[in-house]
Parts: structure tokens; sequence; C-alpha cells
């Protein structure tokens, strides 16, 4: 057989590397940050503010996770097929959003809800961050092979577009933390706009082919 050369060939190796590798390993290696932040925790390394590092790192890695999931689909139409990683991945993801939120609840409001109520008046970006994991509790609830069957394949689908602005609410909610537009901010909000622009390109090409 001809071989590929090149990105297609590159993107060939890896496919067929990846195939080995079973899906279930995602959960392993996603909780690896977890784990880690956890170390830290324990031996005093976390930094000087530990219940910001916790915050912070936890919301961080599930924004990470999410625009991951996001990339799997744009990934499929390059010749890169992970789609059989991507329920994983969004699980996983969805586990670190409400890692962030327990994190916030307990160790930093201390579930007081007489604080916890006005905060949410006068913080908005939590109001934000709210709304992207209320929009995620239907997709992880539905990540499984019995739901698609119950909701059929075009109704799993149109649910499951929730998490574009699921992302799109949890990185207006990493900026409006931050206050600051770091590099690594832009990088994230560079990278959801182009994973947008592609799928709204997409759509458009595909409703005038149809036309």
């Amino acid at each position: 057989p001809l071989r590929r050369h090149g990105f297609d060939g590159e993107l060939l190796m890896l496919a067929r590397a990846l195939r080995h590798v079973p899906p279930w390993t995602i959960y392993i290696v996603g909780a690896l940050p977890a784990l880690w932040m956890t170390y830290q925790t324990l031996t005093g390394t976390i930094g000087i503010d530990p219940v910001r590092a916790i915050e912070w790192g936890l919301g961080l890695w599930a924004l990470r996770l999410l625009i991951a999931t996001l990339c799997v689909t744009p990934l499929r139409w390059v010749g890169l097929n992970l789609m059989r990683f991507r329920r994983q991945l969004g699980l996983v993801a969805f586990a670190y959003v409400v890692l962030h939120f327990t994190a916030w609840l307990t160790i930093d409001m201390g579930l007081r809800w007489g604080q916890i109520l006005p905060d949410l008046v006068k913080r908005w970006y939590i109001v934000v961050g709210m709304a992207a994991l209320i929009l995620l509790v239907p997709l992880a609830v539905t990540s499984n092979t019995a739901a698609i069957r119950r909701l059929g394949a075009k109704g799993w689908n149109r649910l499951h577009k929730l998490a574009y602005p699921a992302t799109i609410l949890a990185t207006v909610h990493f900026m409006m933390v931050g206050k600051v537009y770091t590099a690594e901010v832009l990088i994230y909000a560079g990278i959801l706009c182009a994973l947008l622009a592609v799928r709204v390109g997409r759509s458009v090409l595909q409703w005038r082919d149809g036309a």
C-alpha cells in the first residue's frame, strides 16, 4: 500500500496508535491533575493561598477539558478520529466543573448560605459559572448508550450541542475571574472562537449544498 507523507501521514500514524488505547484510560489520565493538586495540598506546596490555588486549578482543568472535548469533531474532519474518547473527555470535564464548584461552595464559602446568596448578586462571574454547570448536567446524565437509544441520534445530538454555550460561559467565567487578559486567557478564548468559526462555517457550507 502507498504511504502517506506529511501532515496526513502523521495523522494516520497517530490514529493507528490510538486504536490500541482503551477509552477508559482517559479517566486515569484525567484524574492525574486532581491527584497532583491533592498531593500539593497535603504537602503544603500548593502555594500561599491554597483555597484559591485549588479553585483555580480545578477550574482551569475543567476549561481545558471542555475545549478538548469540542476539538474532537473538527479533528475528525481533518482525518484524526478521536470520537471513541469524546464521552470520557466530556465526563472528566464535567467532573472537574463539579469539583471546582464544590471547592468554592465548601472550602471557600464554608457552606455559609447567608454569604453565598449575596455573593451571587455581587460577583456575576459566579452566576455565569453556575449557568455553565447547569447546561452541562443534562449532557453528563445522557452520556451513555441507553440515553442515545431513548432520545434517538438526532435528539441526542441536538441536546449535546449545549456543550458549545456551556463552554462559552465557562470561558467567560474564566476571563471574569482572572480580571486580567493574560496570554493563557487569550489562547483559550482564541481556540474557542476558532472552533465556533469552523463549526458555523461548515454548517453554512452544508446548508448551501443542501439548498
